[in-house]
């Protein structure tokens, strides 16, 4: 029977396994789906499990600006992270500057604990040696916020031009297909061949 420290060797084996066959996408759009990233990654990978990573420290809900995929196997994400680095990612025809390297351990909300580290803290206060360094490290935290903040909103103000423009995009194709039907059912696509001498049954 093993002893629970062999049974959190085992978890903690099959995760380090989880994690080589785990790519982490970032600079994903907000309307990004799953069914598009495994749409993106079918010629190369079959896609297990998506885990979009939200920024919760911004006031947008549902905005995914990153995501754990989960792969068959460490060759998949091999194979994804040069795929998706070395050709543009693709959504609705137009690309997108999204970047892919491997999963580390420290990305995942579930990892189990590594057997035999022990992990400690202490509070730091004012008058401490290490108070002068945790101090720069918060206002970091709060400039790297607001610089946050002004991408996200760039990300949204651009995701909605892009929307309108694919949108009309969209609605000129279907002007064209729904004219082209017309002239077939009315015949007259078949005295337009005739004078500019096209066979239709090629």
């Amino acid at each position: 029977m093993e002893t629970s420290k062999e049974q959190a060797s085992k978890d903690y084996a099959d995760f380090e396994k989880k994690v080589k066959r785990t790519i982490y996408i970032d600079h994903l759009s907000p309307q990004v789906k799953e069914s598009a990233i495994k749409a993106a990654l079918a010629q190369c990978a079959n896609v297990v499990h998506v885990e979009f990573i939200v920024n919760y420290t911004i006031p947008y809900k549902d905005i995914a600006s990153a995501a754990l995929v989960e792969l068959d196997d460490d060759v998949q994400a091999k194979a994804a992270v040069e795929l998706m680095n070395d050709f543009p990612f693709i959504i609705g025809g137009m690309p997108r500057p999204v970047k892919a390297i491997h999963a580390k351990a420290e990305m995942f909300r579930d990892r189990p604990p590594c057997p035999g580290l022990r992990k400690g803290f202490c509070w730091v206060k004012q008058g401490d040696k290490d108070y002068e360094a945790m101090q720069k490290l918060k206002n970091l935290a709060k400039r790297q916020e607001s610089e946050n903040m002004a991408l996200i909103q760039k990300i949204l103000k651009d995701e909605k031009e892009l929307a309108t423009r694919q949108q009309e995009v969209l609605d000129g194709n279907c002007k064209k297909y729904d004219m082209l039907e017309t002239l077939v059912q009315k015949g007259d696509i078949t005295n337009l061949a005739q004078q500019y001498g096209v066979n239709l049954n090629d």
